[in-house]
């Protein structure tokens, strides 16, 4: 069961937000949704989207200016928070930015107190898709996107779940979680010492491992301050390229982390997941 918060008409279409108690995460949270002006008709794909450290689920929606393109494509976007919220939920002892409340990373975490609450990749992998495809007018048609963090979460369930999503997309994700700095942060601190968990979290050594993705564009700035130590965006390309993977791993010449970034190329990251999406919003 859904509890609608709030909802605005924008471009013919609705934005939504919603909260729910979650069983996975053991508390509630909050998530928003656009869906176009075409799911007053019928039922439509989604695009979900995974925002990065710090963000909740109002980031994107009211930062990234993505309602415009997909509503002219007939696809609704669903806009999870980035970890477990409440009271009860644990959180960074020294109040640091990139572990803890907003820094779930995406992934099932089995060291305590973190993995009472910390279960964000079943979360948006199963809990949330069922829910929302449940509940609201959605075909089932889905395909996944994020940035930075949400990035990496973006990856990771695409290539670790064959078929589920149609395509995938990022704005500088972090790529190689297990060399960067936040990753091994959040890793040590949500996953122990377990370096098996830890590769079933890295997008690089998934891609070396299995030789496959769907359909993948990520977008880097060249302008990034994270780029040189966090993102291992080079990593990527290259594991892509000795699989064989005809992935798209563009360098945007002067752009930054931020979502001025993501505002300036999310529609054409709509379009290309639009392209793998069976229906176009077009009936």
């Amino acid at each position: 069961m859904i509890n609608k918060i709030s909802a605005v008409k924008a471009f013919a279409g609705e934005q939504i937000q919603y909260e729910h108690q979650s069983d996975t995460l053991n508390c509630t949270m909050k998530f928003s949704v656009f869906l176009p002006p075409q799911a007053q008709q019928h039922r439509v794909p989604a695009v979900y989207w995974l925002s990065g450290l710090t963000c909740t689920d109002d980031n994107f929606s009211t930062k990234a200016g993505a309602q415009r393109v997909a509503a002219e494509l007939g696809i609704a976007l669903i806009i999870p928070d980035t970890s477990p919220r409440g009271e009860d939920v644990p959180d960074d002892p020294d109040g640091a930015y990139d572990f803890g409340k907003g820094a779930g990373f995406y992934v099932n975490a089995t060291q305590a107190p973190w993995s009472r609450h910390y279960q964000m990749y079943d979360y948006i992998v199963t809990e949330l898709r069922e829910l929302v495809e449940r509940e609201l007018p959605l075909s089932g048609e889905r395909s996944i996107s994020g940035h930075s963090m949400g990035g990496h979460g973006a990856l990771v369930m695409a290539l670790r779940n064959p078929g589920l999503y149609r395509s995938v997309s990022a704005f500088a994700p972090i790529c190689h979680p297990t060399e960067s700095p936040w990753g091994r942060k959040a890793f040590s601190g949500y996953l122990g010492d377990d370096k098996a968990a830890r590769t079933d979290y890295d997008a690089t050594l998934l891609i070396k491992e299995r030789q496959a993705a769907p359909p993948l564009l990520v977008d880097q700035g060249t302008a990034d301050n994270f780029l040189a130590e966090q993102l291992g965006t080079d990593a990527l390309k290259q594991a892509c390229i000795a699989a064989g993977i005809d992935a798209q791993v563009r360098m945007q010449e002067g752009y930054d982390h931020s979502y001025y970034f993501i505002a300036s190329f999310i529609g054409e990251h709509l379009r290309f997941h639009a392209k793998h999406l069976s229906y176009f919003g077009k009936k």
